[in-house]
Formats: structure tokens, sequence, C-alpha cells
């Protein structure tokens, strides 16, 4: 049977009748493994070394037929495949792996020679506003494939999507190359329109095909992130590819993690990379913009109402400010998670501080006290309601509003600097730090409280003064509560409720107010109180009664029970 189907191998080889072979070929190495332990018989060894000599010439003779057929050099044949040729597909998956590369690789070279004539660099059609045309010209060959060669190749052979791969790797190599070579004219719509047309495609070719073939290539499949409990995340839907809009959003929607579902992503996309300094530095223009026209919204619509019902409201460029950041973020992730996210993440961090020292510093209340703050030098009239140099209303509003805005500014680039993180190569992690721009957020928080605390405390300052100037000798009965001890109320019963309500979204700040508020006052009053003497002890009495009050404050003070 052996020397039989061995004879009946090389008859059919010499008359390439590839079809027999496949099924004979087959059969005859099964019968071969039998005698494999006979191999020191002379005439078994002769006939193991016939079937490999078979076997390398079927190779031979099967690269010869496929070079006819599509030949290196020239266009491709007219017309359909043959019957041989798919038969001779049939014995390749026999034969040494080698063979079957070596056709694959011969018949997409080929398949592809039109494309690098047709998109050469010097072409104009090779160029970035130009490059849909490659992208419907392979569709049109994968088409013009499966009419044609089809049924030719084994469907396990995959020729399709290999054609494909091929496709993007050859078109990855020629943008590079011409990119490289006109760098100057890239200029950041043309690069968001050719990124966004390149996404696109390789999104067609996940919905046609399984990357199954990427396997054995230069490019790995996807692999799913590990889950996370960033509340931060959320489905992210892939914005245009084209100059950001401002549109109102929210940063911190908590939604889960989707894991990445393309294998082909960034298998073309890939070369535009070296070049996203275009669209950071773009970016960066675009945020300058921006903070130019918050401070200028901010001239025009001048100092905030008094709220009273919902508590101080949060700028509204704040908002747009982030919802900026993320369509960025978003934008530069599907782009690159290297370098260009580092770059993206360092503009950021320049424009946070702007925002806090054009927008949030910037604009608060310029105080006409000294340096301290605490003291005032004129005004030591004891008439009641006399005026003091005090912020208005307005200015009152104003600062809890920018306080409000700093808290929201601090929690959320915290969240940015999380979300920032996981976008990122895991190698890049340590280089996203946000610390700096919290602490300046942070700065502009406690400033906001020093000068609502500054503002009431010298409210205060001029009825303390008035207490001591008095010649408390002199009294001579215990009278009503004094008018300084009326202006004390006064002003604290204008200041704090206005500053309470429009903080009622953020009680904890305002519970540090009046803890301020508390250590400033206190200890001034004592300071005062020590020069009232001499004292006789009817005016004692009429000082106690006027501030008995004052001690019940401390006490609460003391016992961080603040009923103000």
């Amino acid at each position: 049977m052996l020397a039989g189907g061995v004879d009946s191998l090389e008859a059919m080889t010499r008359r390439r009748q590839y079809g027999e072979v496949a099924n004979l070929l087959q059969g005859v190495m099964n019968v071969l493994e039998h005698f494999h332990k006979y191999m020191g018989i002379p005439q078994i060894r002769q006939l193991s070394e016939r079937v490999k000599a078979a076997q390398t010439e079927l190779g031979q003779q099967i690269l010869a037929d496929f070079e006819e057929a599509f030949p290196s050099q020239g266009t491709k044949r007219p017309g359909g495949p043959s019957n041989v040729l798919r038969d001779a597909c049939l014995i390749a998956n026999i034969l040494d792996p080698r063979i079957k590369q070596e056709i694959i690789k011969k018949f997409i070279k080929q398949h592809l020679s039109e494309y690098l004539v047709l998109f050469q660099e010097n072409q104009d059609v090779a160029w970035l506003d130009k490059i849909d045309r490659r992208y419907a010209w392979i569709k049109r060959q994968l088409v013009d494939y499966e009419e044609k060669y089809g049924r030719m190749f084994p469907r396990e052979w995959y020729m399709s999507e290999r054609i494909a791969v091929e496709f993007c790797h050859v078109t990855r190599t020629e943008l590079a190359k011409i990119m490289r070579t006109r760098a100057k004219e890239i200029e950041v719509k043309l690069l968001l329109f050719a990124i966004q047309r390149t996404t696109n495609f390789e999104g067609f070719l996940a919905k046609r095909f399984s990357g199954c073939t990427l396997t054995d290539g230069t490019l790995k499949k996807l692999e799913s992130p590990p889950p996370s409990t960033n509340p931060f995340l959320e489905d992210e839907p892939a914005p245009e590819m084209e100059e950001l809009t401002m549109e109102k959003g929210d940063l911190d929607q908590p939604k889960k993690p989707k894991a990445p579902d393309n294998p082909f992503h960034g298998i073309v996309s890939k070369c535009f990379e070296p070049h996203l300094y275009v669209y950071i530095e773009s970016q960066d223009k675009n945020l300058g913009e921006l903070i130019d026209r918050f401070v200028g919204d901010f001239k025009v619509q001048g100092l905030p109402k008094p709220n009273t019902d919902e508590g101080g409201a949060v700028l509204p460029s704040c908002a747009d400010l982030f919802v900026y950041y993320k369509k960025c973020m978003v934008q530069c992730s599907q782009l690159s998670t290297g370098e260009p996210m580092i770059a993206l993440t360092t503009i950021f961090q320049k424009y946070l501080r702007e925002y806090a020292w054009k927008i949030l510093s910037g604009n608060l209340p310029k105080t006409t006290s000294s340096s301290g703050g605490l003291t005032i030098s004129s005004l030591l009239k004891e008439k009641e309601g006399s005026e003091v140099a005090k912020f208005t209303i307005e200015e009152l509003c104003l600062i809890c509003s920018i306080l409000s805005t700093a808290e929201y500014c601090l929690a959320t680039t915290q969240q940015l600097e999380e979300k920032l993180k996981e976008k990122v190569d895991v190698s890049l992690i340590e280089r996203i730090n946000l610390t700096g721009e919290m602490d300046t957020f942070s700065t502009v928080i406690s400033s906001s409280i020093q000068l609502l605390v500054q503002d009431l405390d010298a409210a205060c300052d001029p009825a303390l003064t008035a207490m001591s100037k008095m010649q408390w000798q002199n009294v001579e009965h215990v009278g009503d509560q004094s008018p300084y001890v009326t202006s004390v109320i006064l002003h604290i019963k204008q200041n704090v409720p206005i500053i309470r309500d429009n903080l009622a979204s953020t009680r904890k700040y305002f519970t540090q107010f009046c803890i301020k508020f508390a250590n400033s006052f206190i200890p001034k009053f004592i300071t005062h109180l020590f020069k009232c003497k001499p004292v006789s002890m009817v005016g004692a009495e009429q000082v106690r009664q006027n501030w008995h009050g004052a001690f019940a404050l401390w006490f609460c003070h003391k016992t961080r029970i603040l009923f103000i």
C-alpha cells in the first residue's frame, strides 16, 4: 500500500493533479507513520525519502504556479482563479507551513501592488486631505477579492482579513513617511480629519473581521482593563475629531468602565502620534482664549446678586472649563495613551492655575485695611449706625461664590487626576500629579475665608476702640446696652446671615469662618478691655452688662458650639 501510494503520488505530482494529490498525500503520510519504527530497513527509509522529495517538489511546483498566475512584476492576470490553484491550496495546508506563508505573502503583495503605485508619495491623492480615497480603494479591493478569489483560498486562511491587515501596515508606513516630509503643512483640522477617517476605518475593520490574524503579526490584540472602583468612570462616546465646542455637562457622572473592543485600534492611526504636538498646541491656544473669554465675561456680568435660596452659586465658567477638559482628555486618549497625554496634562495644569489666579483670586474684592487687615485707625465715633469701610452685600456674595467655585474646582481636579491616570499608559502614571493645582484652589478658599473674617472683624474695630476711649471711672449708674455694643451686634447680624446663606452648599467652610472670626475677635476684645482702666465699680458693672454675651460667645467657641 505504501509503495503503490508513493508511485501514484509521484506520477500525479508530475501531471499537476492537485485534487487527487491532496487526498493521496494525506493517506500516504498516515500509512508512513505506521512504519516509523522500521526506518532502519533500507526499503522503508527509501520510501520515506521519496515522500519527502515529492513534498518538496510539490511545494516548488505550487509556488511556481502561483508566481505564474500572480506575477510579482506587472499587473494581475485577467479572469478568475483556476481549480488547479484551489486544489494547490489544499495541498499547501498539508505541506511545510512556510509554503502556505509564501503563497499568502506573494498573493497579498501582488494584490496591493496597484495601491503602492496609485498612492505614491508624490501623488496628490497621497496627502491627508484625500485619505478617504485610500480606504475607499481597499474596500473595493476586498469586494473584488471576494467575488474573484473568495473560493480559491481555504476559509481558514482568512485571506480577506490578511489583505486588510497588510494594507493597514503599508498605509501606516506610507503615511508616516509623507507626514515626516510635509510636517510643516499639517494643521490641526487636517490632522483631526485624517485621524477621524482612520479611526472610522479601523472601526469598519472591527465590524467585518475578528482580528484573529493579528496574533501572528506585529500588533497585539487589546486586552480588557482590570475592573476599577473609581466613581469618576463613565461610558464615554467617541467625540468627533473636529474643533472642540463648548457644551454644558458634568465631569463626574459615575458609570462603569467600558472595555476596548476593537482589535484594530491603532493599526493605522498609530502613525499620527508623533504629530499630535499640533493638536496639543491647538488646545493650548484654545484654552488660553477660553480663559480670556471668562475674564471678559466676568467684567461684563459684574458682581453676582445675593443668593438666599440655594447657597453660593458656582461660577458657570468653572463647569465650562472642566467640560472642555473632559472632551480634550477623551479625544486625546483615543489618539494616544503615551507622551501626548502627559503633554496635555501639562496644559491642563497651566490653565487650572490661570483660572485660579485670573478668575478666582483676581476677582476677590480688595480690602482697605492694613496688611494684617485687623485694625482701622479712623471712625472712632460711637454714633449708632456709623459707616465703616466694609464690603457691600454684592462683594460678600462674590467672595462666597468664588469660595464655592474654588471648592468645586478642588474636588473636580482630584477627579480629573484620577481619570488621567486611568487613561495614560501604566508606565506614565507617576508623571500625572495635580497636587500643586489642588493646593492653589485650597489657597483661594483660605483667602476667601480670611477676607470674610477681616471684613467683619474690621467692622467691629471702631466699636472696640470707642469702648477703650470711654471714661469708665466717671460712669455713675448702670444703663442700657451701650451704642458700641449695638454697633457690633448690628454688623454681625448684617454679615453672618448673608455669608451663611451664600455658603449653604459648603457648610464646612461657613463653620471655618465662624471659628476664625471667634479666634480673631475674642483676643482683640480682651485686649481692648484691658485698655479701659481705670474703671470704677459702676463702670465695671456697665461693662459686664454690655459684654456678657461676648463671654457666652467665647464659651461657645471653646466648646465648639457655634450659635451664630
